[in-house]
């Protein structure tokens, strides 16, 4: 049996490394990979509990600011024409197209791609973006041709008494 005073033979082999290694264990802050593992799962958890209430809170509060803005008159947007107007401030362009079959659709006039302005190609039945000839359909907006990849952003529109209002700007 080792006594404190005589080293064990074994380990004095171990003498090299403790002189070339002097490492306090009393004074050194261990952490146990319990301890570790726990304060990884529950920081995760933290920062997806966050994200949730950033995400559902955006959501109420986007939808509790909903305003509703007259565009104009229905019959100013005839068939197989387009309006420009801005939604919801007034730094945001916006396009208003009345399709050849009387739907009426609205986008961002901002470009997914570069930020160019779209306009409407009545020949193609699209929204076009002159800088990189990219395209976008009429019904989802979106991207059909040329770099963009994203869909353009959809403004609510509704028609009634005769007006055309925009009523929300969906993601």
């Amino acid at each position: 049996m080792n006594t404190e005073t005589e080293p064990c033979t074994s380990c004095k082999k171990s003498e090299k490394w403790r002189d070339d290694f002097p490492i306090e264990w009393e004074g050194d802050n261990y952490v146990s990979r319990r301890e570790m593992v726990k304060f990884l799962t529950l920081g995760s958890l933290f920062l997806a509990v966050a994200n949730w209430v950033t995400a559902l809170g955006s959501r109420i509060l986007r939808r509790g600011s909903q305003n509703r803005q007259l565009l104009g008159s229905s019959d100013d947007l005839k068939a197989n024409s387009s309006a420009l107007f801005r939604y919801p401030t007034a730094k945001d362009p916006c396009i208003a197209v009345r399709t050849g079959e009387g739907k009426l659709v609205a986008y961002s006039q901002v470009c997914t791609h570069l930020s160019c302005a779209v306009v409407y190609d009545k020949a193609e039945q699209s929204l076009f973006c002159p800088c990189h000839n990219g395209r976008f359909n009429l019904e989802q907006g979106a991207p059909i041709a040329g770099p963009p990849t994203r869909p353009l952003p959809r403004i609510r529109l509704e028609e009634s008494g005769g007006q055309i209002y925009a009523i929300e700007r969906e993601a």
